[in-house]
């Protein structure tokens, strides 16, 4: 079995005794000479730091990317709410942890308050939804079994008991997913069917029902039978609570191509109580 390994330069830092930094450029050759720089790349030999141009070797523009972990009280479940740099530039982030891995936060997201960036981390998403990742969160709301579930076109109304008014989590533009109860506590995989369009309660009048608009290009199937276990998904995007997990990693990026400067990565984190 052949292994392909990658190749990296780094970088020795006396005062860190360690190799703190990965460069993206591969030099054939290096020479450290008369206070400058000089590497080979095909054959051709560079003068490094020419110019004010940060990260671009050979040629062609990378970008600056930092990778770290929060990790305080590893055994407490946790709730990542936000995060905060000091620094005099905005980065992108991605933020992964054992139990969600969709945490994002773009550039343009983060807001300068008091010297710092601050932005409040978001999820990713997907349509369908990924049930081990997306099903347990807060996003998701059950809203019972249904009565009756009538297609007409790409339009599914569904009915719910008069008893059990549907409540007032679920809104226009949720995901809706339905189920087929096997058994009273059983129900088989949840179908992506689309997003709701109408929400209908007046008990007294006898309507209890929630309009859907079935998202073809999703893979929505229309429901085959009446009576359906029901539930509502959140837009991850606009209604995120923040990252789920015991510890939580971040990876920085940022494309700009002048000096910045990173202090500090703080995030705002809160007990998760299940």
């Amino acid at each position: 079995m052949s292994v392909t390994k990658a190749n990296y330069t780094l970088t020795f830092s006396p005062p860190a005794q360690g190799w703190p930094s990965f460069y993206s450029y591969v030099p054939e050759w290096m020479q450290g000479m008369n206070q400058y720089f000089y590497s080979f790349s095909g054959g051709n030999l560079w003068r490094h730091n020419t110019n004010e141009t940060r990260n671009n070797y050979y040629g062609a523009q990378y970008n600056s990317t930092l990778q770290s972990v929060f990790n305080q009280e590893p055994v407490m479940n946790k709730l990542f709410k936000t995060l905060s740099l000091e620094g005099d530039h905005a980065w992108a982030a991605t933020f992964v942890s054992e139990l969600q891995t969709t945490g994002f936060i773009n550039s343009d997201y983060f807001v300068e308050k008091e010297s710092d960036w601050f932005a409040f981390l978001r999820n990713q998403g997907t349509t369908p939804a990924s049930p081990s990742q997306e099903f347990p969160l807060r996003s998701a709301n059950g809203i019972g079994n249904s009565v009756t579930a009538v297609a007409v076109g790409t339009i599914v109304t569904f009915t719910f008991p008069l008893t059990r008014p549907i409540g007032s989590i679920p809104s226009i533009g949720d995901s809706i997913y339905y189920g087929v109860p096997v058994m009273p506590t059983a129900v088989l995989a949840p179908i992506y069917l689309g997003q709701i369009t109408s929400i209908n309660v007046d008990i007294p009048l006898g309507t209890n029902t929630i309009v859907v608009q079935q998202d073809v290009a999703g893979g929505g199937f229309v429901p085959s039978v009446d009576i359906n276990y029901v539930m509502s998904l959140k837009n991850l995007v606009a209604e995120s609570h923040g990252i789920l997990g015991h510890y939580g990693v971040f990876t920085l990026t940022n494309t700009d191509t002048e000096a910045v400067e990173l202090f500090a990565v703080k995030s705002e984190v809160m007990k998760s109580y299940p």
